[in-house]
């Protein structure tokens, strides 16, 4: 089958693959190479294409409406609907009074859906099934560039087939935004290469930075290997490859840092304050908990608080093939290391402009880059960031694979007999490694393992005895056999992530295999899977009782009963925990360090909520509570502003004690959790303050029964009201 090499370089051969469209070149033409593919291509190149979209977009949207997303992010995303400063800063409240830990475009994009056709489930969804899908179809023209119809073919269908792309993906985490700018950038650097003018070069800049808009530092992780291709590989002369480097530099700085400088530049007292921040600027969270904190952990800026939680195992070289990485991302590592080694070798006589080593070069460093990055970060790391890294791993399966195939097939060296089987065994054995850690899980594992098996048997062994018998044909189905044998694995993973529930703080695909903090066993919040327990929290639907926004907003989010019916919302408020409660209440449960001294030991029920709202008496906030995880579920459910005093884990400081004497004396908040034992470190003189000055809220004011308070080391609401008598 020797369509598997890329086809031949000669414009006469090229034009052999079909009739050159009509001579009018008018509209009609141009829809029929739409759906045909420019005339130069093999006739089932586009329509595989085409297929290989479908089935990306299937896999990204099936049964849409069931989707658990993030509800950190989704209750920022509805806050942006109500308010455009909060849409602006990526206020988690409506009310603005602190961010969410990330910068916000990707919930602008999310937000912008929103606005127009109504907040929920598939209007969240519809940009991340649109990136994911983009990015297949990007790296597909990319790789297809420079490697023919069949690498990029093969390229895309490994990237459609990554379990945890395709798991991040059914999500409303900003990673699959993030990818697809990265890899905006990354075509539009090749074509800069390619070209040698600035202008494309510019746009990869632009590209990057709002990429870095989307999830700050982690968008840099490619930026070395850009600067190192483009400085190598252009054929333009140094001084202006330096000189183009300047101007992009530029680019890249100004289109990082634009909302930073804006936000930092406005008086805290006008702005919400920056969550995850320690001395509330957005420069502090880059550098600190977005930054150097996620490399090195507690030694960052920030210390431990938040940044020493894996839940993809310890870090080391051996991060990405543990039980918890292994399944999600590193089926195709090995093939991909040798294809890039073969790759480079075969191309390293090739002139320095040489568009395919260039190519090598580019996907090639972006799979080492974002490798020993994930894999040596002693930061928060969740299995979902390596998405990021599946670009590189697809582009270098399809563009390595054909080289070293083409080597295999029509190399005199005896060497070249052994690499592509080499590479096929490596990862289908690999592949039967990660298949027997989850047997029993059930039978679609045990039928891929089958598959790998025998596909990979035949593959290697079909390989070595066609081309010692020079039997062309046979190669050819040995080849398929080696694409069927590499990707059942990834395939099996990836139908389960597309078909079940998955946690929609921690999405990872497949079956459970380990525990989710590294080293730890177990950790906070238990394992990763495939699904979810408890209460989900359903984010494509409308806040209960909002009162206000589209109709299309829908009914009130899974997981949770109508106001008044007993039942509540919501996530624990474990400190990225990656888990949700088997809990029927939004808990405040204080697993925070520092701010011990709000929330912990109470429970915030529905019937709780809906004596907020009737007693809110026109207050701009219904609540206070500890930690984003609690105020993000009380937000859907209810659809009023509540304040994250505390932050993503609890430990930010800001809420102070004059903060709230302020909000309470103009009337914009009433009603504040405060543990009952007080707590301890930063919060502890606000929880003194309350219990002293406030009013206890309790249980038997909005409950029937005490017995729907089920928290195990209080037996107290923990609710306090607060009013402009109250402060002195």
């Amino acid at each position: 089958m020797t369509t598997l090499a890329p086809p031949p370089s000669q414009e006469g051969t090229r034009r052999t693959h079909r009739a050159g469209p009509p001579a009018d070149g008018g509209l009609n033409a141009r829809a029929r190479r739409l759906f045909t593919g420019p005339e130069d291509d093999p006739r089932w190149a586009r329509p595989a294409l085409w297929g290989i979209l479908l089935l990306a977009t299937a896999l990204y949207a099936w049964n849409l409406t069931s989707i658990t997303g993030n509800t950190f992010y989704d209750a920022a995303v509805y806050s942006g609907t109500k308010s455009w400063k909060a849409f602006f800063f990526g206020a988690l409240d409506s009310g603005s009074f602190i961010t969410v830990d990330k910068p916000p475009f990707a919930l602008w994009v999310m937000g912008l859906s929103a606005r127009v056709f109504g907040y929920g489930t598939w209007q969240l969804m519809l940009p991340m099934v649109a990136a994911g899908t983009g990015s297949v179809g990007i790296l597909y023209r990319q790789v297809k560039r420079d490697f023919g119809a069949v690498a990029g073919t093969i390229s895309a269908v490994v990237l459609t087939l990554t379990p945890i792309t395709v798991a991040i993906t059914r999500d409303t985490n900003p990673d699959p935004i993030l990818v697809l700018l990265m890899m905006l950038g990354a075509a539009a650097l090749m074509k800069a290469v390619r070209n040698g003018k600035l202008m494309p070069l510019v746009w990869s800049a632009v590209a990057i930075g709002f990429a870095f808009n989307t999830k700050m530092m982690q968008a840099y992780v490619v930026l070395p290997v850009f600067f190192l291709v483009y400085l190598w590989a252009t054929n333009v002369s140094l001084g202006k490859r330096v000189r183009n480097l300047a101007v992009a530099t530029v680019a890249l700085i100004v289109s990082s840092a634009w909302w930073m400088v804006i936000v930092d530049l406005i008086p805290a007292s006008s702005r919400p304050y920056i969550g995850g921040s320690t001395d509330n600027t957005v420069w502090d969270l880059v550098i600190g908990y977005n930054g150097f904190g996620r490399i090195f952990g507690a030694s960052s800026s920030v210390g431990s608080q938040g940044n020493g939680a894996s839940f993809g195992g310890s870090s080391g070289l051996y991060r990405m093939f543990n039980e918890i990485m292994g399944g999600q991302i590193s089926w195709l590592i090995p093939f991909a290391a040798i294809a890039l080694a073969g790759g480079l070798v075969l191309r390293g006589r090739a002139p320095r402009t040489d568009a395919k080593r260039a190519a090598l070069l580019l996907w090639g460093g972006w799979f080492v880059l974002h490798f020993l990055t994930f894999s040596l970060a002693e930061g928060t790391f969740h299995p979902y960031y390596v998405t990021a890294m599946a670009p590189g791993i697809a582009a270098l399966a399809g563009a390595g694979g054909v080289l070293l195939y083409r080597a295999f097939r029509e190399g005199s060296a005896a060497k070249w007999a052994w690499v592509l089987p080499t590479a096929i065994a490596a990862s289908s054995v690999w592949a039967v490694v990660l298949l027997q850690r989850v047997s029993g899980s059930g039978t679609v594992y045990t039928v891929a393992e089958i598959v790998v098996a025998v596909a990979g048997v035949a593959s290697v062994l079909g390989l070595l005895v066609g081309r010692f018998t020079r039997r062309h044909r046979l190669m050819g189905f040995a080849a398929l056999a080696a694409v069927v044998a590499l990707l059942a694995g990834p395939a099996a993973y990836s139908v389960s992530a597309a078909t079940s529930s998955t946690n929609g703080t921690n999405p990872t695909a497949g079956p459970s295999t380990g525990g989710g903090m590294g080293g730890g066993g177990g950790g906070m919040g238990g394992a990763p899977s495939g699904s979810s327990s408890g209460t989900k929290g359903k984010m494509g639907s409308a806040p209960s009782g909002s009162g206000s926004g589209s109709g299309k907003m829908g009914t009130p989010p899974s997981g949770t009963a109508p106001s008044g019916s007993g039942s509540s919302t919501g996530r624990t408020g474990t400190a990225e925990a990656g888990t949700e409660s088997g809990s029927k209440s939004t808990s405040e449960s204080g697993t925070q360090s520092a701010g011990g001294g709000m929330g912990g030991g109470s429970q915030v029920s529905s019937e709780m909520i809906t004596y907020l709202k009737k007693h809110q008496d026109g207050a701009t906030w219904l609540l206070a509570v500890s930690t984003d995880q609690t105020a993000s579920s009380i937000i859907l459910e209810s659809g009023q502003p509540v304040i994250s005093m505390g932050g993503w884990s609890g430990s930010d400081n800001a809420m102070t004690l004059a903060k709230l004497k302020s909000l309470v004396k103009s009337g914009k908040l009433h009603y504040i959790i405060v543990s009952s034992d007080g707590g301890q470190g930063t919060n502890s003189a606000i929880a003194t303050w309350v219990k002293a000055h406030g009013t206890a809220v309790k249980s038997s004011a909005y409950s029937s029964s005490s017995s729907t308070s089920t928290s195990s080391t209080s037996t107290s609401s923990g609710l306090y009201r607060l009013d402009a008598s109250d402060v002195s």
